[in-house]
Protein backbone atom coordinates (compact mmCIF):
# COMPACT_ATOMS: atom_id res chain seq x y z
CA UNK A 1 0.00 0.00 0.00
CA UNK A 2 1.52 3.31 -0.75
CA UNK A 3 1.75 6.13 2.14
CA UNK A 4 -0.70 8.98 1.93
CA UNK A 5 -1.44 11.50 4.35
CA UNK A 6 -4.80 9.68 4.98
CA UNK A 7 -3.09 6.57 5.86
CA UNK A 8 -0.82 7.81 8.25
CA UNK A 9 -2.84 10.12 9.82
CA UNK A 10 -5.25 6.70 10.86
CA UNK A 11 -2.24 5.59 12.22
CA UNK A 12 -1.91 4.57 15.81
CA UNK A 13 1.41 2.71 17.72
CA UNK A 14 0.86 -1.04 17.73
CA UNK A 15 3.66 -2.56 20.22
CA UNK A 16 4.49 -3.11 24.49
CA UNK A 17 6.14 0.36 24.50
CA UNK A 18 9.64 -0.90 23.72
CA UNK A 19 9.01 -2.59 20.38
CA UNK A 20 9.55 -0.83 17.08
CA UNK A 21 6.77 0.36 14.78
CA UNK A 22 7.07 0.92 11.13
CA UNK A 23 4.68 1.06 8.20
CA UNK A 24 6.64 0.72 4.91
CA UNK A 25 5.56 2.63 1.37
CA UNK A 26 4.22 0.16 -1.25
CA UNK A 27 5.87 2.26 -3.70
CA UNK A 28 9.44 3.11 -2.88
CA UNK A 29 11.34 0.08 -0.72
CA UNK A 30 12.78 0.99 2.60
CA UNK A 31 10.87 4.23 2.83
CA UNK A 32 8.22 3.96 5.80
CA UNK A 33 6.72 6.20 8.78
CA UNK A 34 7.57 5.04 12.27
CA UNK A 35 4.83 5.47 15.32
CA UNK A 36 6.53 5.87 18.48
CA UNK A 37 4.87 4.94 22.07
CA UNK A 38 3.93 8.67 22.06
CA UNK A 39 2.16 8.88 19.21
CA UNK A 40 4.92 10.83 17.64
CA UNK A 41 5.74 10.14 14.06
CA UNK A 42 8.07 10.36 11.54
CA UNK A 43 9.40 9.53 7.77
CA UNK A 44 12.38 7.11 7.87
CA UNK A 45 14.11 5.48 5.08
CA UNK A 46 15.89 1.83 5.75
CA UNK A 47 19.03 1.42 3.83
CA UNK A 48 22.61 -0.42 4.48
CA UNK A 49 25.60 0.90 4.38
CA UNK A 50 29.20 -0.30 5.30
CA UNK A 51 27.56 -3.88 5.92
CA UNK A 52 24.76 -2.75 8.44
CA UNK A 53 21.34 -1.75 8.46
CA UNK A 54 20.76 1.38 9.16
CA UNK A 55 16.89 3.52 10.05
CA UNK A 56 17.64 7.52 9.00
CA UNK A 57 15.00 9.66 9.97
CA UNK A 58 13.84 11.90 7.14
CA UNK A 59 11.42 14.23 9.28
CA UNK A 60 8.63 14.71 11.65
CA UNK A 61 4.95 13.85 10.17
CA UNK A 62 3.44 17.48 9.46
CA UNK A 63 6.00 19.79 8.87
CA UNK A 64 6.59 17.46 6.06
CA UNK A 65 4.48 15.79 3.97
CA UNK A 66 4.64 12.50 2.46
CA UNK A 67 5.27 13.69 -1.13
CA UNK A 68 8.22 15.71 0.33
CA UNK A 69 9.84 12.71 2.41
CA UNK A 70 9.34 10.81 -0.48
CA UNK A 71 11.36 12.95 -2.78
CA UNK A 72 13.61 13.10 -0.08
CA UNK A 73 14.08 9.29 0.73
CA UNK A 74 15.08 8.82 -3.73
CA UNK A 75 17.71 11.23 -3.09
CA UNK A 76 19.24 9.97 -0.07
CA UNK A 77 18.78 6.56 -1.63
CA UNK A 78 20.63 8.05 -5.30
CA UNK A 79 23.68 9.19 -2.90
CA UNK A 80 24.18 5.25 -1.26
CA UNK A 81 24.27 4.19 -5.16
CA UNK A 82 27.40 6.75 -5.64
CA UNK A 83 29.18 5.14 -2.61
CA UNK A 84 28.14 8.11 -0.11
CA UNK A 85 26.72 7.50 3.65
CA UNK A 86 22.99 9.13 3.39
CA UNK A 87 23.53 10.28 7.32
CA UNK A 88 26.59 12.06 6.58
CA UNK A 89 28.85 12.69 9.51
CA UNK A 90 25.80 13.47 11.67
CA UNK A 91 21.92 13.13 11.51
CA UNK A 92 19.95 15.32 13.69
CA UNK A 93 16.08 15.07 13.21
CA UNK A 94 13.88 18.15 12.73
CA UNK A 95 11.83 17.30 16.24
CA UNK A 96 13.77 17.76 19.37
CA UNK A 97 16.55 18.73 17.43
CA UNK A 98 18.03 21.20 20.56
CA UNK A 99 18.42 20.46 24.00
CA UNK A 100 16.13 23.01 24.97
CA UNK A 101 13.07 20.88 23.23
CA UNK A 102 14.23 17.75 24.95
CA UNK A 103 14.04 19.46 28.51
CA UNK A 104 10.71 20.68 27.80
CA UNK A 105 9.84 16.73 26.26
CA UNK A 106 11.00 15.75 29.27
CA UNK A 107 9.82 17.55 31.73
CA UNK A 108 5.80 17.44 30.34
CA UNK A 109 5.90 13.10 30.02
CA UNK A 110 8.41 11.96 32.62
CA UNK A 111 9.24 14.51 35.50
CA UNK A 112 5.83 15.40 36.00
CA UNK A 113 5.57 11.85 37.32
CA UNK A 114 8.76 11.77 39.42
CA UNK A 115 9.01 12.71 43.26
CA UNK A 116 12.12 14.56 42.16
CA UNK A 117 10.54 16.71 39.34
CA UNK A 118 11.40 20.01 41.45
CA UNK A 119 14.94 19.00 41.73
CA UNK A 120 15.22 17.85 37.75
CA UNK A 121 13.70 21.45 37.02
CA UNK A 122 16.40 23.20 39.10
CA UNK A 123 19.26 20.92 37.56
CA UNK A 124 17.91 21.90 34.61
CA UNK A 125 17.75 25.93 35.14
CA UNK A 126 21.01 25.93 36.48
CA UNK A 127 23.41 23.46 34.62
CA UNK A 128 21.53 22.62 31.56
CA UNK A 129 20.09 24.91 29.60
CA UNK A 130 22.48 27.83 30.24
CA UNK A 131 25.09 25.32 29.03
CA UNK A 132 23.78 23.91 25.87
CA UNK A 133 20.27 25.27 25.08
CA UNK A 134 20.35 26.14 21.58
CA UNK A 135 22.78 22.76 20.85
CA UNK A 136 21.51 20.00 18.99
CA UNK A 137 21.63 16.62 20.48
CA UNK A 138 23.86 14.81 18.35
CA UNK A 139 26.20 17.41 18.96
CA UNK A 140 26.67 16.73 22.42
CA UNK A 141 28.54 14.18 22.39
CA UNK A 142 31.00 12.78 26.03
CA UNK A 143 33.44 15.43 25.66
CA UNK A 144 30.99 17.74 26.74
CA UNK A 145 29.23 16.23 29.34
CA UNK A 146 32.37 14.90 30.90
CA UNK A 147 33.32 18.85 30.88
CA UNK A 148 29.89 20.20 32.55
CA UNK A 149 30.25 16.85 34.94
CA UNK A 150 33.88 18.29 35.77
CA UNK A 151 33.23 22.07 36.24
CA UNK A 152 30.19 21.21 38.62
CA UNK A 153 32.32 18.63 40.55
CA UNK A 154 35.04 21.25 41.50
CA UNK A 155 32.54 22.72 44.10
CA UNK A 156 29.76 20.13 44.40
CA UNK A 157 30.80 16.55 43.35
CA UNK A 158 27.70 15.28 44.86
CA UNK A 159 25.12 17.07 42.57
CA UNK A 160 27.54 16.92 39.52
CA UNK A 161 26.69 13.03 39.67
CA UNK A 162 22.92 14.09 39.81
CA UNK A 163 23.05 15.90 36.97
CA UNK A 164 25.30 13.28 35.39
CA UNK A 165 22.73 11.17 36.26
CA UNK A 166 19.94 13.29 34.66
CA UNK A 167 21.58 13.93 31.39
CA UNK A 168 21.87 9.83 30.88
CA UNK A 169 18.26 9.60 31.94
CA UNK A 170 17.29 11.94 28.87
CA UNK A 171 19.00 11.19 26.08
CA UNK A 172 17.81 7.46 26.60
CA UNK A 173 14.62 9.31 26.52
CA UNK A 174 14.97 11.24 23.52
CA UNK A 175 15.37 7.60 21.97
CA UNK A 176 12.76 6.00 23.28
CA UNK A 177 10.44 9.34 22.12
CA UNK A 178 11.94 9.62 18.77
CA UNK A 179 13.95 12.68 19.43
CA UNK A 180 17.05 11.10 18.94
CA UNK A 181 18.59 8.36 16.34
CA UNK A 182 18.08 5.55 18.19
CA UNK A 183 20.98 3.43 17.49
CA UNK A 184 23.76 6.33 18.68
CA UNK A 185 25.37 5.20 22.34
CA UNK A 186 24.25 7.40 25.28
CA UNK A 187 27.40 9.64 25.56
CA UNK A 188 26.34 10.12 29.38
CA UNK A 189 27.45 6.26 30.30
CA UNK A 190 31.10 5.49 30.66
CA UNK A 191 31.78 9.03 32.77
CA UNK A 192 33.03 7.98 36.00
CA UNK A 193 31.32 9.03 39.14
CA UNK A 194 32.90 11.47 41.35
CA UNK A 195 33.71 9.86 44.77
CA UNK A 196 30.60 10.54 47.59
CA UNK A 197 31.51 9.46 51.09
CA UNK A 198 28.37 9.00 53.19
CA UNK A 199 27.13 11.85 54.73
CA UNK A 200 27.30 12.47 58.65
CA UNK A 201 25.56 15.62 59.76
CA UNK A 202 22.82 15.88 61.96
CA UNK A 203 21.30 18.63 64.82
CA UNK A 204 23.16 18.21 68.03
CA UNK A 205 21.17 19.36 71.34
CA UNK A 206 22.89 22.18 71.48
CA UNK A 207 21.35 23.39 67.92
CA UNK A 208 18.03 22.15 68.18
CA UNK A 209 16.86 25.67 70.59
CA UNK A 210 18.40 27.54 67.76
CA UNK A 211 17.10 26.16 64.50
CA UNK A 212 13.25 26.36 66.62
CA UNK A 213 13.80 29.81 67.23
CA UNK A 214 15.07 30.55 63.84
CA UNK A 215 11.70 28.39 62.49
CA UNK A 216 9.54 30.39 64.69
CA UNK A 217 10.26 33.42 62.53
CA UNK A 218 9.50 31.93 59.32
CA UNK A 219 6.17 33.55 58.04
CA UNK A 220 5.23 30.88 56.09
CA UNK A 221 2.82 28.77 58.07
CA UNK A 222 3.28 25.49 56.13
CA UNK A 223 7.05 26.05 55.62
CA UNK A 224 7.01 25.90 59.38
CA UNK A 225 4.80 22.74 59.39
CA UNK A 226 7.31 21.09 57.12
CA UNK A 227 10.51 21.59 58.94
CA UNK A 228 8.76 20.39 61.89
CA UNK A 229 7.29 17.20 60.13
CA UNK A 230 10.08 16.48 58.66
CA UNK A 231 12.05 16.95 61.99
CA UNK A 232 9.66 14.71 64.08
CA UNK A 233 8.64 11.95 61.07
CA UNK A 234 12.06 11.51 59.42
CA UNK A 235 9.60 11.43 56.11
CA UNK A 236 11.72 11.92 52.61
CA UNK A 237 10.89 15.73 51.68
CA UNK A 238 9.14 15.71 48.58
CA UNK A 239 6.79 12.57 49.82
CA UNK A 240 6.13 14.67 52.51
CA UNK A 241 5.47 17.75 50.76
CA UNK A 242 2.78 15.97 49.18
CA UNK A 243 0.62 14.58 51.68
CA UNK A 244 -2.94 14.89 51.90
CA UNK A 245 -5.16 15.19 54.50
CA UNK A 246 -6.99 12.25 53.72
CA UNK A 247 -3.79 10.15 54.29
CA UNK A 248 -4.33 10.85 58.12
CA UNK A 249 -5.84 8.79 60.15
CA UNK A 250 -6.38 10.12 63.30
CA UNK A 251 -7.63 7.21 65.35
CA UNK A 252 -4.10 5.26 64.71
CA UNK A 253 -2.12 8.17 64.46
CA UNK A 254 -0.42 7.50 61.02
CA UNK A 255 -0.04 9.40 58.16
CA UNK A 256 -0.13 7.48 54.80
CA UNK A 257 2.28 8.77 52.33
CA UNK A 258 0.70 7.30 48.68
CA UNK A 259 4.03 7.64 46.24
CA UNK A 260 7.18 7.10 47.70
CA UNK A 261 10.90 6.29 46.55
CA UNK A 262 10.48 2.71 47.65
CA UNK A 263 7.78 2.37 45.78
CA UNK A 264 5.04 1.35 47.95
CA UNK A 265 2.76 3.39 50.14
CA UNK A 266 4.24 3.97 53.58
CA UNK A 267 2.10 4.61 56.60
CA UNK A 268 4.28 7.56 58.99
CA UNK A 269 3.91 6.78 62.75
CA UNK A 270 2.10 9.61 64.04
CA UNK A 271 3.69 11.04 67.91
CA UNK A 272 2.08 13.38 70.14
CA UNK A 273 4.08 16.48 68.80
CA UNK A 274 3.50 15.36 65.15
CA UNK A 275 -0.18 15.39 65.51
CA UNK A 276 -0.17 18.94 67.43
CA UNK A 277 1.26 19.90 64.37
CA UNK A 278 -0.90 18.81 61.91
CA UNK A 279 -3.78 19.95 63.78
CA UNK A 280 -2.07 24.06 64.18
CA UNK A 281 -1.90 23.59 60.39
CA UNK A 282 -4.81 25.72 58.64
CA UNK A 283 -6.85 23.89 55.42
CA UNK A 284 -7.59 25.73 52.31
CA UNK A 285 -10.51 25.30 50.66
CA UNK A 286 -10.89 22.98 47.75
CA UNK A 287 -6.90 22.02 47.90
CA UNK A 288 -6.32 18.24 49.34
CA UNK A 289 -2.73 18.48 50.59
CA UNK A 290 -1.90 19.24 54.16
CA UNK A 291 0.81 21.42 52.79
CA UNK A 292 -0.48 23.75 50.19
CA UNK A 293 1.25 26.00 48.01
CA UNK A 294 1.13 29.49 46.13
CA UNK A 295 -0.72 28.01 42.92
CA UNK A 296 -4.31 26.79 43.78
CA UNK A 297 -4.81 23.46 44.65
CA UNK A 298 -1.48 22.01 44.58
CA UNK A 299 0.94 21.14 47.49
CA UNK A 300 4.37 22.79 48.45
CA UNK A 301 6.95 21.34 45.64
CA UNK A 302 10.31 23.50 47.06
CA UNK A 303 11.82 25.18 50.32
CA UNK A 304 14.83 25.74 49.82
CA UNK A 305 15.21 29.43 49.65
CA UNK A 306 12.95 30.09 53.48
CA UNK A 307 15.36 27.16 54.57
CA UNK A 308 18.51 29.22 53.16
CA UNK A 309 17.36 31.72 55.55
CA UNK A 310 16.11 30.06 58.71
CA UNK A 311 19.63 27.79 58.59
CA UNK A 312 21.61 31.31 58.38
CA UNK A 313 19.95 32.73 61.25
CA UNK A 314 20.02 29.42 63.04
CA UNK A 315 23.87 29.72 62.24
CA UNK A 316 23.95 25.84 61.13
CA UNK A 317 24.60 27.15 57.25
CA UNK A 318 26.13 23.36 56.52
CA UNK A 319 23.09 21.37 57.44
CA UNK A 320 20.71 20.48 54.81
CA UNK A 321 16.68 19.50 54.44
CA UNK A 322 18.01 16.06 54.48
CA UNK A 323 19.93 16.15 57.38
CA UNK A 324 16.82 16.55 59.20
CA UNK A 325 15.80 12.92 58.48
CA UNK A 326 19.48 12.01 59.50
CA UNK A 327 18.60 13.68 62.69
CA UNK A 328 15.96 11.03 63.48
CA UNK A 329 17.90 8.11 62.53
CA UNK A 330 20.97 9.33 65.19
CA UNK A 331 18.00 10.20 67.82
CA UNK A 332 16.47 6.63 67.00
CA UNK A 333 19.95 5.10 67.15
CA UNK A 334 21.31 7.04 70.39
CA UNK A 335 18.08 5.94 72.15
CA UNK A 336 19.13 1.75 71.74
CA UNK A 337 16.48 1.50 68.49
CA UNK A 338 17.76 -1.32 66.39
CA UNK A 339 18.68 -0.77 62.73
CA UNK A 340 15.81 -2.69 61.22
CA UNK A 341 13.58 -0.50 62.82
CA UNK A 342 15.05 2.50 61.77
CA UNK A 343 15.16 1.60 58.87
CA UNK A 344 11.48 1.03 58.85
CA UNK A 345 10.89 4.54 60.72
CA UNK A 346 12.51 5.95 57.69
CA UNK A 347 11.06 3.39 54.73
CA UNK A 348 14.36 1.99 52.98
CA UNK A 349 13.65 0.23 50.27
CA UNK A 350 16.08 -2.74 51.19
CA UNK A 351 14.52 -3.94 54.17
CA UNK A 352 12.27 -7.45 52.77
CA UNK A 353 11.42 -8.99 56.28
CA UNK A 354 9.60 -5.28 57.88
CA UNK A 355 5.88 -6.69 56.85
CA UNK A 356 6.41 -10.28 58.95
CA UNK A 357 6.19 -8.18 62.64
CA UNK A 358 2.73 -6.84 62.23
CA UNK A 359 0.92 -4.48 64.63
CA UNK A 360 3.08 -5.41 67.56
CA UNK A 361 5.62 -4.20 65.36
CA UNK A 362 3.71 -1.07 64.75
CA UNK A 363 3.13 -0.43 67.78
CA UNK A 364 6.88 -0.58 68.24
CA UNK A 365 7.71 2.13 65.66
CA UNK A 366 4.90 4.01 67.58
CA UNK A 367 6.79 4.52 70.80
CA UNK A 368 10.05 4.60 68.92
CA UNK A 369 8.64 8.07 67.14
CA UNK A 370 6.90 8.92 69.98
CA UNK A 371 9.72 9.10 72.36
CA UNK A 372 11.57 10.58 69.41
CA UNK A 373 9.19 13.08 69.11
CA UNK A 374 9.25 13.90 73.00
CA UNK A 375 13.18 14.23 73.11
CA UNK A 376 13.15 16.87 70.21
CA UNK A 377 10.58 18.91 71.78
CA UNK A 378 12.11 18.91 74.80
CA UNK A 379 15.84 19.92 73.53
CA UNK A 380 14.05 22.75 71.59
CA UNK A 381 12.26 24.07 74.41
CA UNK A 382 9.03 23.51 72.77
CA UNK A 383 5.86 21.58 74.66
CA UNK A 384 3.62 19.40 72.44
CA UNK A 385 1.05 19.83 74.87
CA UNK A 386 0.58 23.74 74.76
CA UNK A 387 -0.01 23.82 71.18
CA UNK A 388 2.74 26.26 70.75
CA UNK A 389 4.73 24.23 68.11
CA UNK A 390 3.76 25.72 64.42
Amino acid sequence: MELTKKAIDGFTYQGDGKSRDVRWDGALPGFGVRIYPSGQKSFVLSFRAAGRKRLLVLGRCGPLNVDLARNRARRHLSALLDGKDPQGPRQAEALGSTMAELCRVYMERHGSRKLSRGDDQRRIDHYILPKWRNLKLQAIGRAEIAALHHKIGKRAPYEANRVLALVRKMINCARQWGLLEEGRPNPATGIALHPEKPRERWLTTEELPCLAKAVDEETNTYVRGALWLYLLTGARQNELLAARWDGIDWQRKELRLGETKAGSPHCVPLSGPAVAVLKSLPRQDGNPYILPGAKAGQHLVNIAKPWGKIRRRAGIEDVRLHDLRRTVGRSLAQAGSDLHLIGQVLNHSNLGTGAIYGRSREDVLHRALEDHGQRIMAAAGKHAAAGNIV
